[in-house]
């Protein structure tokens, strides 16, 4: 299992007594300046993550995003996420984060492969649309 995978099935595990929450194409997940306090994991389907007008990024099933939001409390979302098609999402809470950071180790490790590989892709312009 690759560690997209792995860190999906994680969440999916953790968050078990939620079923995944659908998303129509166009729906709005989260705005700019919402409190945020969920981690957000790409079932299938497309993201889109943008800041003001502009898209900054596109995720598709096996990414999660707005892991900001469950290392700060007091966390304000920066940007907006909205479904570019129907999607399927799961939500995973700042008290099941931590449980899965402390119990599994390479949840951490499989996140942080994550984010530096969508950075890398951000940084040489490969997710703009």
């Amino acid at each position: 299992m690759n560690s997209v995978n792995s860190e999906l099935a994680t969440m999916a595990t953790l968050a078990n007594s939620r079923s995944p929450r659908n998303v129509a194409a166009g729906e709005l997940i989260y705005r700019d300046g919402d409190q945020g306090n969920t981690l957000f994991g790409v079932v299938s389907g497309e993201i889109e993550l943008s800041s003001g007008e502009t898209a900054t990024e596109v995720i598709d099933a096996g990414s999660s995003f707005g892991a900001a939001a469950l290392l700060d409390p007091d966390h304000r979302r920066f940007g907006s996420a909205k479904a570019l098609t129907d999607a399927v999402i799961l939500e995973m809470n700042r008290e099941e984060f931590l449980f899965a950071m402390q119990e599994l180790p390479m949840f951490g490790v499989e996140m942080l492969h994550d984010l530096e590989t969508r950075l890398q892709k951000v940084k040489t312009g490969l997710v703009q649309r």
